[in-house]
């Protein structure tokens, strides 16, 4: 099982980015998948879901209207549209598959917002 996420960066504020987490392994499209975000000194705490399908999503409220989470199953890919990023968004962002009890993350990409 494998789960590689890409695209992370140094972003000015309010600048854009689109973070791509590729799967393999598994039945992608059986999993829900979620990015978490870990920034220094503080614990992991979860930005985004969607599930198998696509067809329901949730964010964290620090996100809404921000972030967009999708996936592509044809392509084992799940994708986290960043925009008007700020500093506090800085850290490091991790891809999480999940069905029942079987769970995987990614190695984590990083993303720095600064000017």
């Amino acid at each position: 099982v494998h789960l590689v996420e890409s695209g992370g960066g140094l972003v000015q504020p309010g600048g854009s980015l689109r973070l791509s987490c590729a799967a393999s392994g598994f039945t992608f499209s059986s999993y829900a998948m979620s990015w978490y975000r870990q920034a220094p000194g503080k614990e992991r705490e979860l930005v985004a879901g969607i599930s198998g399908a696509g067809g329901s999503t949730n964010y964290a409220d620090s996100v809404k209207g921000r972030f967009t989470i999708s996936r592509d199953n044809a392509k084992n890919t799940v994708y986290l549209q960043m925009n008007t990023l700020i500093a506090e968004d800085t850290a490091v962002y991790y891809c999480y598959a999940r069905r029942f009890n079987y769970i995987h993350w990614g190695q984590g990409t990083q993303v720095t917002v600064s000017s």
